[in-house]
């Protein structure tokens, strides 16, 4: 992310309140987007984020960027590609945030709670973002869930291969791998349906408490 005082505030919306948008806005700064296009995407996240995708119009997106109905084909051929780029962009940011926070960890304990807190961390930041991207993924069509799976198994990987590597040490005791794969991976996306910018924990607080939680129900052992 780029520094907090080069970040423009966009003025809040309906059900947004200023943090929210300002975290929209800190989200998609380093896309190379030109302008439109990134206040487009940042209109569909707050429309489908508010009303979902099937009750959300290309007006209603293109009113929240300042353009014309007509202004959103122009950089995006419909309103499913609008949500594939918003789903992409936040998958891979996803992706990055985990494989720098694991980078050079190899103690299944310390990996499993830097992943865990990683994404749950996330979850909270871009609560929006992530409230589109993960429950709005029925939308897309099969090619585009495809590529979007795709970057989901990677995480889901990440996590499976974790927990694996701690019961081949024995310092977790999970007989269910996927399961608790599937469990651990549910518990951190679930953050962005509750989470909100008046929440007492700040996002790195909650991962770090999901973090300890995630080691304590793999009954981890130093």
């Amino acid at each position: 992310m780029r520094s907090e005082g080069t970040v423009p505030i966009p003025v809040p919306t309906p059900g947004l309140d200023a943090a929210e948008a300002r975290g929209l806005a800190e989200a998609w700064l380093d896309e190379p987007l030109a302008p439109a296009a990134r206040r487009l995407l940042l209109g569909a996240v707050e429309a489908f984020a508010a009303r979902g995708y099937h009750a959300t119009t290309t007006r209603d997106i293109a009113a929240r960027a300042g353009l014309s109905s007509a202004g959103v084909y122009v950089h995006f051929a419909s309103k499913e590609e609008l949500l594939y780029q918003i789903s992409l962009i936040g998958h891979r940011g996803t992706v990055q945030v985990v494989r720098a926070a694991v980078d050079g960890i190899e103690e299944p304990g310390a990996k499993l709670l830097a992943l865990v807190a990683a994404i749950t961390a996330w979850h909270a930041r871009h609560h929006t973002t992530a409230r589109v991207i993960n429950y709005e993924m029925s939308a897309l069509t099969e090619l585009h869930r495809a590529a979007i799976a795709t970057l989901r198994r990677e995480i889901d990987a990440l996590v499976r291969e974790t927990l694996a590597d701690g019961v081949a040490h024995g310092v977790f005791d999970v007989p269910d791998v996927p399961g608790t794969t599937l469990a651990l991976l549910s518990l951190t996306i679930d953050v962005a349906r509750w989470f909100r910018a008046a929440s007492i924990r700040a996002p790195e607080e909650l991962g770090a408490f999901y973090g300890d939680l995630a080691l304590r129900m793999v009954g981890h052992r130093a």
